[in-house]
């Protein structure tokens, strides 16, 4: 699946939308997609713009009316929520009469490629400028499937840099991290659909503490976008009952190699005194 969403739509097309139209799709974005689930009239009006500019608006994003645009955002809030069953039953019915390692492979190749032609250099770039900043701490948060990406992060941005904390995604124990939260840190966020509430709290509590926020979502975006300093918007469907992680998992190697290369000249010291680590306790078997 490599349709645009209507978020991604808004984002691609806010250089040519006018005052009004830039203040409704702030107003849909906020509380996406639900948001422009109302009538045009409720619509216009939590936006404070005539009912002409909401149908304007839709027609810049490609769609014939208000109603194809409305049925368009169900579709996706259906996807959005769906569990892993649901997800199995959408694919199968239509499964092509292929392989699934050659089905499996052509989806996640679209996925890299939508997703990676949809990011910003400058915004890829920003994220690591914030990441290799030494006076910042880094804090890593992933979710129930979403912390082995974490967890992975984690391990290779403790190793680059100092000042890195892997918070707990278990909602009874995080609020100690947050007792070393400062202005200015960063928080890496990992959070995909089926979003979790426990996550969202969290980002409420640094956001206040003024922390910066780097988020990897999927394609409709966690609630935790609105919040986020950079979001990351990575494909995730493929023809199982599981959402996929492989995209993410190439930016955020990307972003490693990226960090590690910002600062090198530490990160070198710090491998060599790990290596020496290694060797001391005999920690891999020698040939």
């Amino acid at each position: 699946m490599t349709e645009s969403t209507i978020a991604e739509l808004l984002q691609s097309k806010n250089e040519t939308l006018t005052r009004s139209e830039r203040q409704l799709a702030d107003i849909i974005l906020k509380n996406y997609p639900v948001s422009g689930l109302g009538t045009i009239t409720t619509m216009a009006s939590a936006a404070d713009v005539s009912t002409p500019t909401v149908a304007r608006l839709v027609q810049k994003l490609g769609f014939s009316g208000f109603p194809e645009f409305q049925a368009a955002l169900r579709s996706e809030l259906d996807e959005k929520i769906s569990g892993p069953i649901s997800k199995r039953d959408v694919w199968a019915g239509n499964a092509p009469n292929t392989h699934i390692m050659n089905r499996f492979t052509e989806e996640v190749i679209g996925n890299i490629r939508q997703t990676l032609g949809d990011i910003d250099t400058k915004t890829f770039d920003h994220a690591c400028k914030l990441l290799s900043d030494k006076k910042r701490n880094l804090f890593v948060v992933g979710g129930r499937i979403t912390r082995t990406l974490a967890d992975y992060f984690f391990l290779h941005m403790q190793v680059i840099r100092s000042n890195v904390t892997h918070i707990s995604s278990n909602s009874n124990s995080w609020p100690h991290y947050m007792l070393d939260v400062k202005k200015g840190d960063v928080v890496i966020i990992f959070d995909i659909r089926r979003y979790e509430n426990s996550t969202l709290r969290l980002v409420e509590v640094v956001k206040e503490k003024g922390a910066e926020i780097i988020l990897f979502t999927d394609q409709w975006q966690s609630p935790i976008a609105p919040l986020a300093s950079i979001s990351f918007n990575n494909r995730i469907v493929v023809p199982s009952a599981w959402d996929s992680l492989v995209t993410s998992m190439l930016l955020t190697e990307m972003i490693i190699a990226d960090v590690q290369e910002r600062i090198w000249e530490t990160t070198r010291g710090r491998m060599e005194e790990l290596e020496d680590i290694f060797d001391r306790t005999k920690f891999f078997r020698k040939f």
